[in-house]
């Protein structure tokens, strides 16, 4: 049986240009493990709905990449993948599993992990969040 712990998650945390945290869909994927790229984007999709029903702009949140991956004989071609947020990956382990011991793991994570952001910022003055908004909206990230 697999030992799995937070660092599966942090361990394939990437950090854009801005400072933003992200993670690509298809290590998620591997991560929760799922076998099937088709099963995982069945997660996806609701995922995508629980963000649109909760007045989200899905973009904001999972975004469409392109990733070119080798296929052998010196070839590659251009697969589908998503950039995602920390809530992206949080309505993704909700909709994922349940079953699966990693899942359980991957709710918690990214449960906390956006209840730490939510409370940092509920600390922060009205100039600071204003501030911080304003960053925000300069790299084109809404809150």
């Amino acid at each position: 049986m697999k030992e799995y712990n937070e660092t599966i998650f942090e361990s394939i945390k990437h950090i854009d240009e801005y400072g933003n945290e992200y993670w690509l869909a298809r290590e998620l994927q591997t991560a929760l493990d799922y076998k099937k790229w088709q099963k995982f984007i069945n997660v996806i999709e609701n995922a995508k709905i629980a963000c649109e029903q909760s007045n989200f702009i899905i973009e904001d949140h999972i975004t469409q990449v392109g990733k070119m991956v080798d296929i052998g004989s010196k070839t590659s071609r251009n697969i589908i993948d998503y950039k995602l947020s920390r809530y992206a990956c949080y309505l993704i382990v909700q909709n994922s599993d349940p079953r699966k011991e990693v899942v359980a793991l991957g709710q918690t994570y990214f449960a906390i992990q956006t209840r730490k952001q939510e409370l940092i910022y509920s600390m922060l003055t009205e100039d600071e969040k204003r501030f911080y908004q304003r960053s925000l909206t300069k790299k084109a990230i809404i809150l």
